[in-house]
């Protein structure tokens, strides 16, 4: 299992993508569609900082189900972000 430290900058730098990829389809998007992207950055912000404060507290015990949990709900999450920003740039 990689550090938390290590865990944390991989979630830092999927967020950053993520956030990219949002910022590309905003800037070409209409006037009427911004709205709808800025709830985009927020679910990304949001996130991003519930990942990472649950990384920083990690439950005793049940290390390997709670990182097996996280990372399903991470990747959930990311998943819903990136179809909401395809379904913006259509």
């Amino acid at each position: 299992m990689a550090s938390r430290r290590q865990l944390k900058k991989a979630v830092n730098r999927i967020a950053d993508i993520t956030t990219m990829a949002c910022l590309l389809g905003a800037s070409e998007c209409k006037a009427e569609k911004r709205e709808e992207y800025g709830d985009v950055f927020l679910k990304i912000g949001q996130l991003r900082t519930d990942i990472i404060s649950r990384i920083s507290h990690t439950e005793p015990g049940s290390v390997k189900p709670f990182y097996s949990k996280l990372k399903a709900d991470f990747d959930k999450g990311i998943e819903e972000i990136f179809a909401k920003i395809d379904e913006l740039g259509k």
